[in-house]
């Protein structure tokens, strides 16, 4: 189960909406099969697993136990289900990670291969499985995206410097690569007016080799520029505003309204567009209103420990959370924290 988990993780950034799943075929404790979700749309784990038996090893799948990191399907969505693979190819046995939450699946897989006469075991290594899919998982029991937010702070807490000043740069090289990686992970980035104007932000993964996110920015009256890299027309960009609903080729203006949190409109208009989680990467305000409102799962801070300014914006304030771990590159220490209220996993 392990090696499915590892497996899963290389289709992180490509199979968004769907899960990553990983999946390993062994006969006598040999592995003579290993395949994982690769792209949306494309062949599932078990399928890719099964087809990457050997010509010699073929006549031993119907003799040996498939892993795999989640439930199988028993539903005909992009591809037909795998379920159904399963008993086609008469392997006996299936151990699976995690029960699948979308309500197409949510057991009926367990149900189909049992009532198959496959023998069936399920929760092995549950919550690194359910920790894997955090984001499919939050998204379809908790009816919302999952949430990360992100920030980089001076030693002495500031994130950027006085209006108008030359832009501060915080991160090292390393993080700013990794921050990328980031990226290319989530389905959407997130940031406000200020750092839309100042910073004209490009919120692509040019340094990273992985999907550029759909771009999200709050400009509540329209009043940003057409000529900022947000509006490149290069990825789809979704602009929520209180004045207008408008879709034009990569650009969507999505309507809010002042009277309700802005914060939970934009959870709720990600859900309604199925974006199945969002990297909100400033400023300092809306970075804020996610922490007061408790509408997060992780934070991620990056801290300069040997940057100080004097006069600057303060970073966000933290006023709970659990650290789950910190690591150190260079210059620069990364903090890890999770919500305890939100992420029930």
């Amino acid at each position: 189960m392990q090696r499915c988990i590892e497996l899963a993780k290389a289709g992180a950034g490509h199979v968004a909406p769907n899960p990553m799943v990983g999946a390993v075929l062994v006969h006598e404790k040999r592995i003579i099969g290993e395949g994982y979700h690769k792209k949306y749309g494309g062949p599932h784990a078990e399928v890719n697993c099964v087809n990457s038996v050997s010509e010699a090893d073929r006549h031993l799948i119907s003799q040996s136990v498939m892993y795999v990191s989640l439930e199988p399907c028993a539903h005909f969505g992009k591809t037909p289900p795998c379920a159904d693979l399963i008993i086609e190819k008469k392997i006996p046995e299936v151990v699976i990670g995690v029960r699948d939450p979308f309500k197409q699946v949510d057991g009926k897989g367990v149900e189909k291969l049992k009532a198959a006469g496959v023998k069936v075991t399920l929760g092995v290594l549950e919550q690194d499985c359910k920790t894997l899919n955090k984001r499919f998982i939050t998204f379809n029991t908790q009816h919302r995206p999952y949430i990360i937010l992100k920030w980089a702070q001076t030693a002495n807490g500031k994130m950027a410097v006085e209006a108008g000043e030359e832009r501060l740069f915080i991160s090292n090289e390393f993080t700013n690569r990794l921050v990328h990686k980031w990226r290319s992970e989530e389905a959407a980035i997130l940031v406000g007016t200020n750092t839309a104007l100042f910073d004209n932000p490009a919120l692509t993964t040019r340094l990273w080799n992985g999907p550029n996110p759909v771009r999200l920015v709050v400009d509540r009256n329209l009043r940003l520029p057409s000529s900022l890299q947000l509006f490149d027309q290069q990825v789809k960009t979704i602009v929520f505003n209180t004045l207008k609903q408008e879709e034009k080729d990569n650009l969507l203006y999505y309507q809010v309204t002042q009277d309700v949190s802005l914060v939970h409109q934009i959870v709720h208009a990600l859900y309604q567009l199925k974006i199945q989680s969002v990297l909100v990467e400033g400023g300092a305000q809306l970075l804020q209103s996610f922490i007061d409102e408790g509408a997060w799962d992780e934070i991620r801070v990056i801290t300069n420990n040997e940057q100080v300014v004097g006069q600057g914006l303060p970073a966000p304030r933290l006023q709970s959370g659990q650290l789950l771990h910190q690591e150190t590159f260079y210059s620069d220490t990364l903090h890890y924290f999770v919500n305890p209220q939100t992420v029930a996993l």
